[in-house]
């Protein structure tokens, strides 16, 4: 590390934790149910929540390490996704190759709205992975995120990176159970709409925050795609960030894209109006352009777009 005053400032690393994913994407219309459908556009990119947040962290300036299984070190998907995180400039050396297990994949189908439908294979064996010695995988770490599905693995982890005064940021994006050890070991929880209120096992989301706070010292917030994101402040009040207007040609990998920008604008100790702006800046331009989490914007991008919409 540079210690002289005038040296750059090391960008903060983040430890992203999740099940990275090979997806097949195709741009179709709406498919009835037993058609046929010819796509108008193929591609193939690397996904999961965890492996798009990371591709997002790297592009607004900060350094990514991805943490978690994988299938056997001689499948394709396996050698196709470290090689394309190594050019993303992603750190893999936390990922754990699993022999004769598959690494997971997905068929996507995007509509003509942006819109997607995914099918995904994981396999079970995946989630009895043991990581690395705990000291290993916190040093030199500024935050932790992490996808919820990932607790039976990372729990312990998670609840002593909190001791270690190490924010941990918890994409919610399925129901937990009111006594989920992720409600404590972590600083703060994003959930999307639906699980927050499946969550709570209440129909509004605002509700939801309020019921959730009573279990849990973390910051709460729920994202609503278009509606923006409506949090708790630290007074226990509701506020709301509205989303930005923008052309949606594909939400492939926006959800991902926000909480890597937000996970990023805590280590930066950005306020946290600031930092929800932030991310919804981010993941607003990422759905004005195809490719998944690949159409992740720069942070001089993020920057400008904040600018010319200072009063939204």
């Amino acid at each position: 590390m540079n210690f002289n005053v005038g040296a750059p400032r090391i960008p903060p690393r983040i430890l992203c934790i999740g099940l990275p994913v090979r997806d097949l994407t195709f741009r179709v219309d709406v498919p009835a149910r037993g058609s046929k459908e010819n796509a108008s556009h193929f591609d193939e990119i690397c996904g999961g929540n965890a492996l798009n947040a990371a591709i997002g962290i790297v592009r607004l300036g900060g350094r990514a390490t991805i943490l978690g299984p994988m299938g056997d070190s001689r499948e394709t998907s396996s050698r196709y996704i470290f090689d394309k995180l190594a050019a993303e400039g992603i750190e893999t050396n936390h990922l754990i190759h699993m022999p004769n297990l598959v690494t997971p994949i997905s068929a996507i189908m995007i509509d003509d709205s942006g819109e997607r439908t995914i099918v995904t294979f994981r396999d079970p064996e995946l989630w009895k992975l043991k990581l690395p010695p705990i000291d290993t995988l916190l040093e030199d770490c500024d935050a932790i995120l992490t996808e919820s599905r990932c607790a039976s693995f990372c729990t312990e982890l998670c609840a002593e990176a909190v001791r270690r005064g190490i924010p941990v940021i918890v994409d919610v994006d399925r129901a937990m159970s009111m006594s989920e050890g992720l409600l404590n070991a972590s600083s703060h929880l994003v959930f999307s709409s639906e699980p927050l209120q499946e969550t709570a096992d209440v129909t509004d989301d605002g509700q939801a925050l309020k019921k959730l706070a009573k279990l849990t010292p973390s910051f709460l917030a729920g994202t609503r795609g278009p509606r923006g994101t409506i949090w708790l402040n630290e007074q226990g009040e509701l506020e709301e960030t509205p989303a930005f207007p923008v052309h949606t040609v594909d939400t492939l990998g926006a959800g991902d894209v926000f909480h890597g920008a937000f996970a990023l604008a805590i280590t930066e100790k950005q306020d946290l109006r600031q930092a929800l702006r932030f991310a919804s800046a981010a993941a607003a331009l990422k759905c004005t352009r195809f490719g998944g989490a690949y159409a992740a914007p720069q942070r001089t991008e993020v920057e400008a777009f904040l600018n010319q919409h200072a009063t939204v």
